[in-house]
């Protein structure tokens, strides 16, 4: 800031000249006494001079509507949306979205330091203020192969970047717990730095939590009960409350919400699909639900601005207040939260859920080409099994939680499976696509509901590589290569043969198209999966499977290297 820009500031925030903008007659969110104020706010160039009674240049009346701060994502991957970074900022801007915190972990896993590069060259083309922790997992286990390896020797010159905040998700607990001589070399370029440590810890409770807590661990968004919460809270974690298009933590959590601990208590998304975001919303969506389940509007609100910035250090925003950037969102009410307009760092940006400026894409090239397979066939699906009795991956609906299961399956004469109708169990298979290891691993789905064809993606977490599942080996094959043709993407087959697709060329995980071409091709996959693949209704088709690869999320994944029992990070093998 200049001195002259100081000079106008106070100048406008004591009435002794006009303000730039003016948005009059407003019900204004205060956001630290826990109140509204009537009045009007006053901008200058890019900050709020004051709020009462103003006149500027422009003025704005916002007939006795509602301004909140612009709302913060605690936690977003931009790559789960499957658009780019300048297409989710005009998706989420009108939704009140003015900044997220956003951990590029996918795609850093698949392009390494290139992919980071990409990702923060791209959001200087949107409104949308993007801040990233730099992954801190990559691979996030030793157990999958993935495109890079990020170790502390190549983090010490991305984690001193302004626009980077800290480290990202620190999945590998076991390590912090066990004192891992790299693990401890992570953990101290951050704190080098004077950088956050983000945090990741499902299931996680007692002294191993207490130790995870002692690195000075600054949130998770890993809770599933209220215990979790506020085990976490009471070790003076930030608790993150998520709710995603895959993972719908919110109602559950709020339960466990009090005056006393609301303001350790950040509202994210994690992952947010288009289709989520154009029916439902972003941070508006988080809102509305914390209202229906009975949280004081201001309180719900202060959790989208004030405690997420202050949780990381983003001092300069989170409030309507003098001094602070201009990022506000005029409400209709507070109930339903419907966005009327939005301005960031003092510019109208967005209005009646439009996006109001125009941007550039940032090219895709470095990113690009990400699919390399060696030697892949349907052989590589054989397993060879010599019992039936098996291990079975269990999906449970409405999260990425697996149970460890056993089954009985039939088998052929040389010990290859025969899908059985009548049973819930399919195959399901993890190709890599990065190294060109030629690694093929084969395991058993249950709960997924697929009775006919197959469904494959490039998108499998963390280290994504393609993920397969399917009723025969035959049609597994065919979407594996349809994918490799696509260099990423999601196919669905049915009776051999190709019957929809979505390209995902940055990286294999994200589309260069627009939101709502995305949206639309989604609705197309998810109906074809639904209707002509018979997924069950209550499973979301295509990022249920996504997370089936994740082994770090309990009880038992599947990686390009085996089947891996979570619980005791172990493999297993297939027969039970």
């Amino acid at each position: 800031m200049t001195k002259e820009k100081l000079k106008k500031l106070i100048r406008v925030a004591k009435g002794a000249e006009k303000a730039d903008v003016v948005i009059k007659n407003a019900k204004v969110i205060d956001v630290f006494g826990g109140k509204i104020i009537e009045g009007d706010i006053a901008i200058s160039d890019d900050q709020i001079a004051g709020i009462g009674t103003y006149s500027g240049k422009e003025e704005v009346d916002a007939k006795g509507k509602y301004a909140s701060p612009g709302f913060i994502d605690s936690h977003i991957h931009i790559e789960s949306s499957y658009v780019s970074p300048e297409e989710l900022g005009r998706l989420l801007v009108p939704h009140g979205g003015t900044t997220i915190i956003a951990d590029p972990h996918e795609i850093v896993n698949v392009c390494g330091i290139t992919g980071l590069d990409y990702m923060m060259k791209a959001s200087e083309n949107t409104a949308l203020d993007i801040k990233f922790m730099l992954p801190s997992c990559v691979p996030a286990t030793p157990f999958e192969h993935s495109g890079a390896v990020i170790d502390s020797e190549a983090m010490k010159e991305p984690i001193t970047r302004e626009n980077i905040l800290g480290l990202g998700e620190f999945m590998n607990f076991v390590g912090v717990i066990n004192e891992d001589e790299e693990v401890m070399n992570k953990l101290l370029v951050a704190k080098k730095e004077g950088k956050l440590i983000d945090g990741h810890s499902p299931g996680l409770s007692g002294y191993d939590l207490k130790a995870y807590a002692s690195v000075r661990i600054q949130g998770d968004h890993e809770c599933a009960t209220v215990n979790d919460m506020n085990e976490r809270l009471t070790l003076g974690m930030y608790v993150l409350l998520r709710q995603g298009s895959a993972c719908h933590d919110l109602r559950n959590l709020l339960k466990g919400v009090t005056p006393e601990n609301s303001r350790r208590c950040l509202l994210c998304s994690d992952d947010r699909q288009p289709k989520t975001i154009l029916e439902l919303g972003h941070l508006d969506n988080h809102l509305k639900i914390c209202v229906e389940e009975g949280l004081d509007p201001i309180t719900a609100i202060r959790m989208a601005t004030l405690n997420a910035a202050e949780c990381f250090r983003l001092y300069d925003r989170g409030a309507i207040a003098p001094g602070y950037i201009a990022n506000i969102v005029l409400l209709d009410d507070l109930k339903d939260f419907k966005v009327d307009r939005v301005w960031m760092h003092g510019k109208l940006t967005a209005e009646h859920g439009k996006y109001l400026l125009e941007y550039k894409k940032e090219s895709i090239t470095p990113v690009a080409s990400s699919v390399h397979l060696k030697d892949f066939s349907k052989d590589k699906f054989k397993m060879h099994l010599k019992s039936n009795h098996v291990n079975v991956i269990e999906i449970k609906p409405g999260g990425v939680v697996t149970k460890k299961n056993t089954a009985t399956v039939k088998l052929d004469a040389n010990g290859e499976f025969i899908f059985d109708p009548t049973k819930d169990i399919v195959k399901v298979a993890v190709v890599e696509r990065h190294q060109m290891t030629g690694n093929v691993a084969s395991a058993f789905l249950k709960g997924y509901g697929l009775k006919r064809g197959a469904v494959a993606v490039s998108v499998a977490h963390d280290s994504h590589n393609i993920i397969v599942a399917g009723v025969n080996d035959d049609e597994m094959e065919t979407a594996v290569k349809e994918l490799e043709k696509l260099k990423g993407g999601i196919v669905l087959v049915k009776d051999g043969r190709v019957i929809e697709s979505m390209p995902l060329p940055i990286a294999g995980l994200m589309s260069d198209k627009d939101g709502e071409w995305v949206d639309k091709k989604l609705t197309e996959i998810h109906a074809k999966a639904y209707d002509e693949l018979g997924i069950k209704g209550d499973v979301e088709p295509v990022m249920t499977l996504c997370f089936m690869s994740l082994p770090v999320i309990p009880e038992i994944k599947l990686t390009d290297m085996g089947l891996f029992d979570v619980t005791t990070f172990k493999f297993i093998s297939v027969e039970a």
